[in-house]
């Protein structure tokens, strides 16, 4: 089946301001795809922390924002019949964040096996993976992000 690119280009301009949060914190989401996307954090003066680095919470809000749209990639056709909750997330830190700081999330598994599930079960819980890096190249942070959907149908 092939992939409908403005589909995408749709949910990545929604998904750039649908978390007052996520906006406030100068996150962008750069491109979704079927459970992938990016996202990117530009230093601003309110994303530091005392040491003049980004903030870890700034840093959070971009891999979050990231897993997301990875997230909406995946299951896209189906988003209007589920509720989406991001169940629990780990972080690590790996060196001081500095300057622009980029995000590349991938879910884990495969999209049709959770799809399947989902069907099956009527929720399926997943970990999306998210690296983050600096204008080098280097990473700065590893996060991981575990995914909880629900069908509406079994929600309500």
């Amino acid at each position: 089946m092939m992939k409908d690119e403005s589909m995408f280009e749709a949910v990545r301009a929604q998904l750039s301001h649908a978390v007052p949060y996520a906006v406030h914190t100068g996150v962008e989401i750069l491109a979704v795809d079927a459970g992938e996307a990016r996202a990117r954090l530009v230093e601003q003066p309110h994303t530091l922390n005392h040491v003049g680095s980004q903030h870890a919470g700034a840093l959070f809000t971009l891999a979050e924002a990231a897993s997301g749209a990875a997230m909406v990639g995946a299951f896209l056709p189906r988003m209007a019949s589920m509720r989406p909750l991001a169940a629990s997330a780990s972080i690590d830190y790996l060196a001081v964040a500095r300057g622009t700081i980029e995000a590349t999330a991938r879910i884990d598994g495969d999209a049709a096996a959770l799809q399947a599930t989902l069907d099956q079960e009527g929720r399926v819980r997943f970990p999306v993976t998210v690296e983050l890096a600096d204008e080098t190249g280097r990473s700065v942070a590893r996060v991981t992000v575990d995914w909880h959907l629900k069908s509406l149908a079994e929600a309500a």
